[in-house]
């Protein structure tokens, strides 16, 4: 097969990721791989791969986009992809104007992935207009369901997000010297139970809640540590502060670490003791969560979105009603207590992902 993904740019983020390992996925097992987006810093890693890179500025949400359609009908022609896969509303716009305008008998197959929960409205609706509309957890089908009801339910296929196993082992403890930098760095964890909420600082991501939690139990649990894994999210200054301001009023000074952005996000997860879902909003998926269930982390989080969905599979007793302090606290003390059992395989795996990727291409084509 030849497949022609569509993205934005290639810098950083869940959907680059998965554009980035797919086409490595294609070329291993003898496929030709195309991308086209307006470039980025991982364009380079896309072609050591094997993997060819287009550039166009596809990413421009302007009218003046729509000078992008003729093109790319040009380069659909000229390069006779068998799939167009479309990961992102505008490129899949422009994408989707090129190709309807082909000769129906001859043209590729229309593939498009739902990656979020996108505002509701016609923008949004291209996303549903593939001749397989792939999505990344039971909760978005849902989603474009309720909200899409002119996508035929047979074109919807779901295809969780995943991770690979060997990076991600059960046995795996940071080495050494890794915690020796950590606690150079940060040595208010040292020797202390870390309770650790991985993500960007963002009002979305629950960190009010997480502040309350840990007040809540200070009192109870002197040897916890709060760890906040995450850099500011950039225009996200204020909510920052206000994140800082916060610790400082709830007593919390000394009881929680801002780690900042961070590229050792596997160690930190690996060294706590239990980790922490708390999205104040539904998620698509919840990579953190898996992430930290398959290395033994225990996870807390509110049960909904994909987030949920990793929980009901993995820990069941690790999701709680969303905002319902409580009942985090309650499952706080729980596990702290007694540590949960987590299953020890996971269905969520990155080769699954990619194959059933491929599958749906392969049943497109037939």
């Amino acid at each position: 097969m030849k497949v022609l993904q569509l993205l934005p740019e290639l810098n950083s983020g869940g959907v680059e990721r998965g554009t980035l390992e797919l086409g490595r996925h294609l070329v291993q097992e003898g496929h030709e791989s195309l991308v086209i987006s307006n470039g980025g810093r991982l364009v380079a890693t896309l072609e050591a791969d094997g993997s060819r890179h287009l550039t166009r500025p596809v990413h421009r949400k302007s009218p003046l986009s729509l000078r992008e359609v003729r093109p790319l009908r040009r380069i659909f022609a000229e390069e006779r992809p068998d799939i167009i896969h479309a990961r992102s509303r505008l490129p899949a716009w422009l994408a989707f104007l090129a190709w309807r305008k082909m000769d129906p008998a001859s043209r590729p197959r229309f593939v498009t992935t739902v990656h979020g929960f996108n505002s509701v409205n016609a923008y949004s609706r291209i996303m549903t207009r593939g001749e397989r509309v792939i999505c990344v957890s039971n909760a978005i089908r849902e989603f474009v369901r309720q909200n899409y009801p002119g996508c035929p339910e047979e074109n919807l296929v779901v295809i969780h997000r995943g991770i690979d196993p060997s990076e991600y082992p059960r046995d795996f403890r940071p080495p050494d010297d890794w915690l020796a930098s950590w606690h150079r760095e940060f040595p208010a964890t040292d020797g202390k139970r870390l309770l650790v909420l991985p993500g960007r600082v963002t009002r979305l991501k629950g960190h009010h809640d997480f502040l309350r939690l840990l007040q809540a139990l200070a009192p109870e649990y002197p040897d916890l540590h709060g760890v906040i894994a995450g850099g500011v999210a950039p225009g996200k200054e204020a909510y920052g502060r206000e994140v800082a301001e916060e610790i400082a009023t709830l007593g919390l000074d000394g009881r929680v670490t801002l780690a900042g952005e961070r590229s050792d996000l596997r160690e930190i997860l690996a060294l706590a003791t239990i980790s922490y879902s708390l999205s104040q909003k539904p998620e698509s998926f919840g990579r953190t969560v898996l992430e930290s269930l398959a290395l033994g982390t225990p996870v807390i989080g509110y049960d909904h979105g994909g987030a949920g969905e990793i929980l009901q599979a993995l820990l069941p007793e690790g999701g709680v009603p969303r905002h319902d302090h409580d009942a985090l606290c309650e499952r706080t003390r729980r596990f702290l207590d007694a540590p949960p059992a987590i299953a020890p395989d996971h269905p969520f795996t990155r080769e699954k992902m990619l194959a059933g990727t491929v599958a749906v291409y392969e049943a497109l084509l037939r």
